[in-house]
């Protein structure tokens, strides 16, 4: 008696029962509305263009309903066709695979990370087929000059092939949670110059002095109004760093603190907010856990790269990212109930 009650409770190596998976998704609703609703409060009479907000909340939600669609039609194929498609985008994008202004690393990344989940989702046999592209991938990052996309891409491609051994799929996805944590924090102590003991030289020197500025004028600017900011894509406007240069380096090379700056401490905690949705919906995913840990890590890597440069400002990552969270988190039609790693 104990048995039938208590055993339904944590399937597939800890993934939860299926019956909360709706609320995720109508959470989902909610954070991407209410992403889009504040960017026009903050907007409201000034000379702000939150367009490109709305933008990127429009590319997650389409990308998120196509990879649904598509992890339940063709999971395999339709992981393995967006992660050969990603990477034909990143090399052929006019900003080229190096460069902190394009979004060529973040690409590389999420193509990796679709391959490893198809990988996963393939029969034993095809496993192989599919991580090498991954890891040629990472291959032409590393030749390519692209050393975040490298390190990225090489992350995300090892954390993958280990994804089978952890038992439960939350103390990691916690661990992605943290690590995100982390990175924001970091990149917020720079900017506010509290680092302790101040920032390490190399880091300083990789980092670049101008990106420091930006990250620095981009916390005066969210000090002047911390609640509304001073609206969305006014940065380049009021930043005296971003003054000097013009196109891609009017934006602060950092997700977080452009949310800070433009929308405020709330723009910043709807985008952690996002980012908390993907993992919850990972968690709650139907999708065997090696599948779920794979997007995990690449979603959390490119969290990492959008804290240290413009990547979420370029609709096709945005676009990316809701994809793999898609597909990693749909229902396959011949899933009759929950899945085993095989």
């Amino acid at each position: 008696m104990t048995s039938s009650v208590v055993e339904p409770v944590v399937q597939d190596h800890g993934r939860p029962a299926d019956g909360c998976a709706g609320a995720s998704d109508v959470a989902g609703v909610l954070i991407l509305a209410g992403c889009a609703v504040w960017a026009l409060i903050a907007a409201m009479g000034r000379p702000a263009r939150p367009e490109g907000v709305l933008l990127a909340v429009l590319a997650v939600a389409a990308g998120y309903a196509c990879g649904r669609i598509a992890g339940s039609l063709l999971p395999v194929a339709g992981a393995a066709a967006a992660g050969l498609a990603g990477f034909g985008l990143a090399c052929t994008s006019p900003y080229g695979l190096t460069g902190h202004e394009g979004p060529g690393a973040a690409q590389l990344t999420l193509a990796t990370g679709a391959l490893c989940c198809a990988a996963w989702a393939a029969p034993r046999v095809l496993r192989p087929a599919l991580w090498l592209p991954a890891a040629a991938i990472t291959l032409t990052a590393a030749l390519g000059g692209s050393t975040v996309g490298s390190v990225a891409s090489g992350a995300v491609l090892v954390c993958s092939l280990i994804a089978a051994r952890p038992r439960r799929r939350l103390p990691a996805l916690a661990a992605c949670a943290l690590i995100a944590t982390v990175a924001v924090g970091g990149t917020w102590a720079v900017a506010k110059g509290s680092l302790p003991g101040g920032l390490p030289p190399a880091l300083r020197a990789h980092l670049t002095e101008h990106r420091i500025r930006l990250w620095q004028d981009a916390a005066r600017i969210e000090e002047t109004d911390p609640l509304r900011g001073v609206g969305p894509d006014r940065f380049g406007e009021l930043s005296p760093a971003a003054a000097q240069a013009l196109g891609p380096e009017a934006k602060p090379h950092s997700a977080p603190l452009q949310q800070a700056a433009g929308q405020g401490l709330p723009g910043v905690a709807l985008l952690g907010a996002a980012f908390g949705w993907m993992l919850h919906a990972l968690w709650r995913s139907p999708r065997p856990t090696p599948v779920v840990l794979t997007a995990a890590v690449t979603l959390t890597a490119l969290a990492v790269e959008s804290c240290l440069g413009n990547a979420l400002s370029f609709s096709q990552v945005t676009a990316g990212a809701g994809l793999l969270a898609g597909l990693a988190t749909a229902r396959r039609l011949d899933d009759g109930g929950p899945g085993a790693v095989p």
